[in-house]
């Protein structure tokens, strides 16, 4: 059924109709093309083609008889037999003169004309328009034999032992086989056009009906009719696509039940504006909490060292590596406040890719060596095959980096740091477990939080800013993945979760 609209019929009406002429004048212009193709090859090619293979059987005949002649053999019973199948397999006859002109072979009828012919050829020379191939011991050539009315294709010399020879071929009336090959294609080619539109025709209804069905879904889901299906039970690609609109239509009703969700959602976000603004001034108020204990101790050694309160080169080198070391661990904490920064307020995009997650753990564990060998520290971790998972592979290497550093710093008694990629349904989930100590339960839930310190003292002797897992808590929220800590008995793990790929 059409839509009320008339334009519309007449549309599909014209669709329907312009894909049939173009089925049917395709496939008539490939017929056709293919014919005519033929008949030009047969008309121009064949003829050319049949005279060359004449051409190079007299070639290898003459390589042949030349052979024998110079071995001496060419007068034996036993050539005889090889004359007789050279005329049999390439029809070819053949005469043999002497230096006085005297027969020596010949598998030809009419000798005595087969002899005036070559010495005439020799002693008073050939019409040159009728050389085919002129080499130093012969010459090819096509010749009308007037008496029978009839074309020969010959070749006719001197053998390397001074004999006179010459070879000739019928030519079969090719014209005549062109002829007759073109008519028969040009018969077989009509027939074949003619069930071929019947073909196409029938094929192109086949087609078009499910298509017009297809258009008719279409113009329903345009109208946010997501009710219309495919109904065709066939297994054609065309049924492959009224399947993928079917699914096509659920997914984008889906899609739009989701967008009205996230709009609602938007507008609640739209009331989170002035909670942003709260959340900068917090930002503000801990960088600059934070970098007020570097900075006073920077300034105290800085004035130290300019007072000269030590005078002796130890002391005064102590002075600068504290210096070059809180300035050192301020960079770092910028860079790290730098990167939550773009992460919370959303400046950091999310780049979704597949990749090796065995792999890029191992690589950063290995660049870790040196650092695991000084504190004596041991890393257990099967030997994974590749493992691929869908996310941001900077930022899961940043996330794993974080755990595996705390790892490092917090290792004790055992110093084992135990890291296990656990298949889990359509998901992996990557641990960090060291052993040492556990982490105060009321801690636990603010250890995500920024700034915030477990244990400040040793977390302030290796540098930490307490920013490392507020940075891993950004990131895995901005890929819509989980993340967590174990306390074990004997230990402590973090994890988190990537999509398999």
């Amino acid at each position: 059924m059409c839509s009320p609209d008339l334009r519309q019929c007449e549309d599909k009406w014209l669709m329907r109709y312009s894909m049939k002429r173009q089925f049917v004048f395709i496939f008539i212009t490939l017929i056709t093309g293919t014919i005519l193709l033929c008949l030009l090859a047969n008309s121009t090619l064949l003829e050319k083609y049949y005279i060359n293979n004449k051409k190079n059987a007299l070639v290898k005949a003459y390589a042949s008889i030349n052979a024998a002649s110079s071995a001496g053999d060419i007068t034996s019973e036993l050539y005889d037999i090889e004359l007789q199948k050279i005329r049999d397999k390439y029809n070819i006859n053949v005469l043999v003169l002497d230096s006085d002109s005297k027969m020596v072979k010949t598998t030809m009828v009419d000798q005595e004309f087969a002899i005036k012919h070559l010495l005439n050829n020799i002693f008073y020379g050939v019409n040159k328009e009728e050389v085919l191939l002129e080499d130093r011991g012969y010459m090819i050539q096509i010749v009308t034999d007037v008496r029978m009315q009839t074309e020969y294709i010959e070749m006719w010399g001197m053998l390397d032992n001074g004999y006179f020879f010459i070879l000739r071929s019928a030519l079969e009336s090719i014209q005549e086989s062109v002829s007759i090959s073109n008519r028969f294609m040009a018969y077989v080619g009509s027939i074949a056009v003619v069930v071929s539109i019947l073909l196409v025709i029938g094929l192109s209804n086949r087609i078009t009906k499910p298509i017009m069905e297809l258009a008719g879904i279409s113009e329903r889901m345009k109208h946010l009719d997501f009710n219309a299906k495919y109904t065709g039970d066939d297994r054609t690609e065309i049924a492959i696509l009224g399947n993928n609109i079917n699914e096509m239509a659920e997914a984008l009703e889906t899609t739009i039940s989701e967008l009205k969700t996230a709009n609602n959602e938007l507008l609640k976000d739209i009331e989170k504006k002035d909670r942003v603004d709260e959340m900068r001034k917090e930002f503000l108020s801990n960088v600059s909490h934070e970098l007020k204990t570097p900075i006073a101790l920077i300034q105290g050694y800085a004035e130290g060292l300019r007072e000269g309160i030590n005078d002796d080169a130890e002391s005064r080198e102590f002075y600068c590596d504290v210096i070059i070391d809180e300035a050192a661990k301020m960079n770092t904490m910028v860079k790290k406040l730098l990167t939550l920064n773009q992460l919370e307020f959303g400046n950091e995009v999310v780049n979704m890719e597949r990749f090796d997650i065995a792999a890029l753990i191992r690589n950063y564990i290995a660049s870790s060596d040196i650092l695991l060998k000084e504190r004596n520290i041991s890393v257990r971790m099967e030997d994974y095959g590749a493992i691929h998972v869908w996310g941001d592979e900077f930022k899961v290497e940043e996330v794993f980096m974080n755990y595996f550093t705390n790892a490092i710093h917090y290792a004790q008694g055992e110093k084992i740091i135990d890291v296990k990629i656990q298949p889990v349904d359509q998901y992996v989930r990557i641990s960090v477990f060291n052993t040492g100590e556990q982490i105060p339960q009321d801690s636990i839930e603010h250890i995500w939080e920024k700034f915030y310190k477990v244990d400040k003292a040793r977390t302030r002797e290796y540098g930490g800013s307490g920013i490392g897992l507020s940075i891993v808590k950004a990131i895995m929220e901005s890929m819509n993945q989980q993340y967590g800590v174990i306390n074990y008995e004997n230990g402590v793990a973090f994890w988190f979760t990537l999509d398999v790929a």
